[in-house]
């Protein structure tokens, strides 16, 4: 049974139901523009969205949050579809699906909190720029002459600008006195109200291209693989483009949800999701999709509008459905300016303006790794590459802060005995200040290494105690491991002959392991 509207809050079918009619308008002219820049037909970013977003909203984990054909996969789609062609986009979108199933089914959806605040904020804020800057492409208008595209002057500018502005008025007066229908969807309607009664000179969805069609066909994709060296060869080819579609179509996803979760203060559920966007983009696959992943400005118009559950995704996709199905003349009237000004406020809401605030109030580490996400989201376009990138620096940042905690108090049993009581992990960052905290060549005969306070992490601590005890015994002298933690013991145990000495059961390096008694 799928719960509509979230459990624990009042459903408000009207709203919800509103919510996805907004969200659904202002999806027209994103999948045709990502179409365009994967080189395939509109229609086919079209029934993407639409295949993707209904049934994410229906099998997905986070109720509420949106899913559709996105920018982040069309640019690197466009270089499989240049070489090899459409049918081959269809078998990798195919491929893409399943590798998100298995990702999902395994249960790796936890590793999105992996991902530091910083680097969150980062993408929300890269995000919105490159949301922003999507928009200025609507600025430009075919030359009668040429065909290129020119920027806009004159009238018609002053009239995009002016119908803008009163769509971004509209949505932000609106909710001051009252909430029965989405200020979103207000807007729109009042400046194509506008556009229409006056006969005003504004582009609309329809100088973009037809959305005329009918119900998605089922197909299977076209590519060679009646041997098993056809199918191989076509493996070879979109393995690779598969596997960059999904890596990029989750993270964008999880991370969605997760500024999602946060605004709505409820809790999606990372691996459901993951299977349902592999559904998802299995189905689209086979029904001339380009594929999708979640969508973080259409989620927020949903959020935004009062959309919280399922039905208002539900809805956003059959209201898609239908305007190419029964109203594509109806919705090509629309003004571009109206969704513009939607995505805007979406800009303004989605970028985290707190973030000027605490910048000279955090670490300059933390700050870098904001800054930079930003900038590589907005430059590449790729928010995978920024996420990855920023993870990996705020991992060297951990660890080389961490590296500098290793510290020993050192005691003395007797004249004969001396102990090294560690404090802070042993790992691959702060081996080097392990080594030097030790003075074989002076220590008594008998050395004790209090492991109690510190861990083994890795393989460069086990070569690290490795040496060590490696120079004990250069100086004819005995080394003890003392209060090794089970997972330690049970990491060293494992290494076996990766070490050149077994620190555990080797007697003949004179060094031994004692245990908690």
């Amino acid at each position: 049974m799928i719960d509509l509207c979230p459990k624990d809050q009042p459903c408000n079918v009207k709203t919800e139901i509103l919510s996805g009619l907004t969200v659904a308008l202002a999806l027209v002219p994103e999948a045709i523009a990502f179409a365009f820049v994967a080189e395939v037909d509109p229609l086919v970013g079209l029934y993407a969205a639409f295949i993707v977003g209904l049934i994410t909203a229906t099998l997905g984990g986070r109720p509420g949050m949106i899913s559709g054909a996105t920018g982040a996969l069309a640019v690197i789609m466009t270089g499989l579809v240049v070489v090899h062609g459409v049918e081959y986009l269809f078998a990798a979108v195919v491929l893409m699906g399943l590798i998100q199933i298995l990702f999902g089914v395994l249960r790796l959806g936890k590793f999105i909190r992996l991902v530091p605040h910083p680097v969150m904020l980062g993408f929300v804020n890269g995000l919105a720029i490159v949301i922003f800057l999507a928009q200025i492409g609507q600025f430009k208008i075919p030359d009668p002459e040429t065909g290129n595209a020119v920027w806009m002057e004159g009238v018609m500018l002053w009239t995009m600008l002016g119908l803008i502005a009163l769509t971004m008025a509209v949505i932000y007066i609106l909710p001051k006195y009252t909430k029965a229908i989405p200020a979103p969807l207000a807007g729109i309607l009042v400046v194509s109200a506008l556009v229409i009664g006056f006969d005003l000179p504004a582009r609309t969805v329809g100088d973009i291209a037809s959305i005329a069609g009918g119900f998605p066909e089922f197909h299977i994709p076209m590519i060679p693989m009646g041997s098993l060296s056809e199918l191989w060869n076509t493996l070879v080819i979109i393995f690779p483009y598969s596997l960059a579609f999904a890596a990029i179509g989750l993270t964008e996803s999880l991370l969605t949800l997760t500024v999602i979760d946060e605004m709505t203060e409820t809790r999606g559920q990372g691996n459901r999701e993951c299977v349902g966007q592999g559904v998802a983009n299995v189905t689209c696959g086979f029904f001339g999709g380009m594929g999708g992943c979640a969508m973080i400005g259409q989620s927020m118009i949903n959020v935004t509008a009062g959309g919280r559950g399922r039905l208002s995704g539900i809805a956003a996709a059959l209201f898609l459905l239908s305007f190419i199905m029964f109203t594509s003349d109806l919705i090509s009237r629309i003004p571009l300016a109206a969704l513009v000004g939607v995505m805007f406020m979406v800009v303004i809401g989605t970028f985290e303006w707190s973030s000027f605030r605490i910048l000279d109030k955090i670490p300059k580490t933390d700050a870098f790794i904001l800054i930079s996400v930003s900038a590589i989201t907005v430059i590449t376009d790729n928010l995978a590459i920024a996420v990855v990138i920023g993870v990996i620096i705020a991992a060297l940042v951990f660890a080389w802060n961490h590296a500098k905690h290793i510290t020993v108090n050192i005691t003395r049993d007797n004249e004969d005995s001396k102990v090294y009581e560690l404090h802070g992990p042993l790992f691959f960052g702060s081996v080097h200040n392990f080594q030097e905290l030790f003075d074989p060549k002076n220590d008594p005969d008998d050395v004790v290494v209090e492991f109690k306070y510190s861990r083994v992490s890795d393989h460069s601590a086990i070569e690290a105690i490795d040496t060590l005890a490696e120079r004990y015994l250069s100086e004819h002298k005995r080394l003890h491991l003392r209060h090794l933690s089970p997972e330690c013991r049970k990491l060293l145990t494992k290494a076996g002959d990766l070490c050149e000495v077994n620190v555990i059961e080797d007697p003949k390096y004179f060094v031994a392991d004692d245990k908690l008694g």
